[in-house]
């Protein structure tokens, strides 16, 4: 698709956070035309595009108005107006993924309903339209609440462990999934273009902050046993091909006990279990959406090295003008790749940067890695 525009096409970003900054980036080498919109003014990616508009991506008219003269649109979080971009796609505006693939996505009981008309393996589940209903469900205690719609990062995600707590769970319509007894936790990123053609990232090993549950430390590539690491891309090659989606799609799993792969959640977009790749693996996630969406032949996603990433999250006790401590100390030890987002203000648990550390040795790559994580922190 892109032989036709290049030097000219108009690609918009709902969106303008760090995934849309990494995406200019890599759109730069195509003489891509990147328009930006996102609710922000200081948004990381303001002064990075060709077209920068400050507005709201959950309204219909600013989100068609913004796309309407644009060749192609991409996201860079799902919380997006569907109906604008099922419109403009309707009226030749590419929409990639497409406005279906979000629409599921974007309610979280839809995509359980997904993975069990498919056959994917996920954890047992129900769906309830408010507390009221936790008196009735068939899931034990504890269990895993979580809100259909809005919730990213951990948030709208609450463990239910005994009926006290059910004065606190969250009354707007929801999932209730049993909680699983995990040994780790995973993810694989695949790309799928036009054609059909399908490519996954090696997976990898996550670790969780358990205060803001998200993610805190990646290490690529993984050592778990060839088949688990090859069932897990099977999954992900099949959720690709069943959603026919176009782009990228992070596909976060659970390794339980027993040696099964249950799907968690999907993110139809680049991911932060995908960051590494930029060091780490010939072809990066941001280069390979791109790929993607424009058609082009997907990259090769071999590593060529040990990687751990670490996120730099806000400081616990800190709100206000963003500050680093430790970039140049950090910077000092060879094969540290230091990424800041350009977040103007930091706040507890915040998404400031990453760094990646790589190291054909694995275990000195995980070593230094914890060592960035004591040195370099985001104050105010």
């Amino acid at each position: 698709m892109i032989k036709d525009f290049y030097g000219e096409l108009q690609l918009g970003i709902l969106g303008g956070g760090q995934l849309g900054r990494m995406v200019i980036q890599e759109a730069i080498n195509y003489n891509v035309n990147v328009h930006i919109l996102d609710p922000d003014k200081n948004a990381p990616c303001r002064k990075l595009c060709n077209r920068f508009e400050c507005g709201s991506l959950n309204d219909f008219d600013t989100v068609y108005n913004f796309g309407k003269d644009l060749d192609m649109i991409t996201i860079e979080i799902e919380k997006v107006n569907v109906d604008a971009l099922e419109k403009l796609e309707n009226e030749g505006v590419l929409v990639y993924p497409q406005s279906r693939v979000i629409r599921l996505i974007q309610d979280k009981g839809m995509q359980k309903q997904f993975f069990k008309q498919n056959d994917i393996p996920t954890a047992a589940f129900q769906l309830i339209s408010s507390k009221e209903n936790l008196k009735e469900i068939n899931i034990q205690l504890p269990y895993i609440q979580k809100l259909r719609r809005d919730g990213y990062d951990g948030k709208g995600v609450l463990r239910i462990n005994d009926v006290k707590d059910l004065e606190r769970a969250f009354n707007e319509p929801s999932l209730v999934e049993e909680l699983v007894d995990f040994e780790k936790e995973i993810a694989v990123i695949v790309a799928r273009n036009n054609h059909g053609d399908i490519e996954t990232f090696p997976l990898v090993e996550m670790e969780f902050n358990t205060d803001a549950n998200l993610v805190e430390f990646l290490i690529s590539p993984s050592t778990l046993s060839i088949d688990i690491q090859t069932g897990a891309e099977e999954i992900a090659k099949k959720i690709a091909d069943d959603l026919q989606i176009v782009g990228l799609l992070a596909v976060e799993m659970f390794l339980t006990k027993d040696g099964q792969i249950l799907v968690n959640e999907l993110a139809p977009r680049p991911h932060n279990s995908g960051h590494h790749t930029i060091e780490a693996n010939i072809t990066s996630q941001f280069a390979q959406h791109l790929r993607a969406i424009f058609n082009l032949p997907l990259g090769s996603t071999a590593t060529s090295t040990n990687a751990v990433m670490v996120n730099l999250l806000g400081e616990l006790d800190y709100e206000g003008l963003a500050k680093y401590d430790g970039v140049e100390e950090v910077l000092g030890v060879e094969g540290v790749y230091v990424h800041l987002y350009g977040k103007k203000y930091t706040k507890p648990f915040r998404k400031m940067g990453h760094v990646c550390v790589i190291n054909n040795d694995r275990q000195a790559a995980i070593k230094t890695a914890r060592w960035v994580q004591e040195t370099l922190k985001v104050k105010a």
